[in-house]
């Protein structure tokens, strides 16, 4: 558990993982994601023009030598129970497709927690965020019959302020209720201020997770040179021919409790948050857009230090690997500073990054990179980072603590297994926590 000869200082309650949910890109639950992850799937769909036309591509962007025509798709986004969650026909339709996600992935994930929240006594809280509400704008606004007639649903299953509000409304959650935007690293900020606030005693139960769902679905996109998609549809994470990612479609949910609380309760732990943190890399940086190797080094350093436990006995490191030229090597930089300090042992550490699998799913990003190595610590197993063949040049792998984990590989170690994970938002919003198997029962 937490170092004895770490500062009490330093040390802060763990929190217990003892649920999760998510459908992404391939999976339509977490069972068929690890199943995925293990056979080393990747889920992009590459298109013929013909078929992307149907999709309702422009002849425009079809003749483009630059258009790409690959996606990430997430299945039967249209499909949805409403009368389950008390909606009708109308709502649910008026409802922008990533709120019915969030809704149904707390659910799931409350059921996998093995909780009804119509029993159960304490407060429950919930943070997420979503993506663009593009949905509104492009199908519901549109149709005067419905905007002379729904005015207030509209904007009450569109707008990102009540995505987390709608869901606590429809599960009867009582605990505090929070829509945050930090563009990619909304989902893993999320799990941060759930956790903070467990600690705190503003709550006794924690939803936390993100969604986005691309519009138009199943389109391609056209690339841009030094742009941030890939040229050819396939993410590289950490690889010589890294030139950018895919957006994707999905998103993920965790519940959490005082560690305490869920020994007390009997509740199955799934993994333990030993420490959080975020910051913001403020302007030390070439552009608002850009990351800063300062920013992330702290961050990590900082969660680190919180959860009380040497960097040399974390063994994995899921990072925020989005494969551009020049984020992986700056990523790469700052958790080395970080995860180095005190030791001059080199390549100790797996690094792996699931867009590679299924892309990059903006605010769902961070707690699915958390469900994914919460999946591996329960299995034993580290999923091979795909499309890796040769480290990039601007990448001192040979100096630093990590290794490219290429290949499904068993996860050994000395102690109890534990894991980092990273998040970072266009903004400069950074995350990071602190992952570790947890105790036997």
């Amino acid at each position: 558990m937490i170092d004895p000869e770490t500062p009490e200082e330093y040390r802060v309650e763990p929190v217990a993982l003892v649920g999760l949910s998510c459908r992404v890109p391939g999976a339509c639950d977490a069972a068929q994601f690890w199943s995925n992850l293990a056979a080393g799937v990747e889920s992009v769909q590459f298109f013929t023009l013909e078929e992307q036309r149907k999709f309702g591509v422009s002849e425009e962007l079809l003749d483009d030598p630059a258009f790409v025509p690959a996606a990430l798709v997430l299945e039967d986004i249209e499909s949805f129970d409403a009368p389950f969650f008390g909606m009708t026909a109308r709502e649910a339709q008026i409802a922008d497709p990533q709120h019915r996600l969030f809704l149904e992935l707390a659910n799931v994930a409350l059921e996998d927690a093995g909780y009804d929240p119509a029993r159960y006594p304490g407060a429950v809280a919930v943070y997420g965020g979503a993506g663009a509400n593009d949905y509104q704008w492009m199908h519901v606004m549109r149709n005067r019959r419905i905007l002379s007639s729904s005015g207030l649903s509209v904007s009450a299953g569109n707008s990102p302020d009540y995505l987390a509000t709608f869901a606590s409304y429809k599960l009867n959650l009582r605990g505090p209720s929070f829509s945050l935007f930090t563009a990619c690293s909304t989902s893993l900020v999320a799990m941060h201020l759930a956790c903070e606030a467990l600690r705190n005693g503003e709550c006794d139960m924690a939803l936390a997770g993100g969604v986005c769902i691309e519009f138009p679905h199943r389109h391609g996109y056209v690339y841009y040179d030094g742009g941030i998609t890939a040229p050819d549809g396939h993410c590289r994470p950490f690889d010589a021919r890294a030139a950018g990612t895919m957006w994707g479609s999905g998103g993920g949910m965790v519940v959490l409790k005082r560690l305490a609380d869920a020994i007390a309760d009997g509740d199955h732990i799934r993994a333990l948050v030993l420490g959080n943190a975020v910051n913001n890399d403020g302007s030390a940086k070439v552009a608002f857009s850009a990351p800063s190797a300062e920013g992330q080094a702290d961050v990590v350093a900082q969660a680190l230090g919180l959860a009380g436990v040497p960097p040399r006995t974390v063994s994995y490191v899921e990072a925020h690997g989005t494969g551009t030229a020049l984020g992986d090597p700056i990523e790469v930089s700052a958790l080395s500073r970080a995860y180095g300090a005190g030791t001059d042992d080199r390549n100790w550490c797996a690094l792996g990054s699931v867009k590679s699998n299924i892309g990059h799913l903006s605010q769902g990003a961070g707690v699915v990179g958390v469900i994914k190595t919460v999946l591996a610590m329960e299995h034993g197993l580290i999923p091979a980072s795909l499309n890796y063949e040769i480290p990039n040049p601007a990448i001192d792998f040979d100096g630093s603590p990590f290794y490219v984990n290429a290949t499904l590989s068993t996860w050994d170690t000395d102690g109890p297994r534990r894991a980092g994970v990273s998040s970072f938002g266009i903004g400069g919003t950074n995350a990071h926590v602190i992952l570790e198997e947890p105790p036997r029962p």
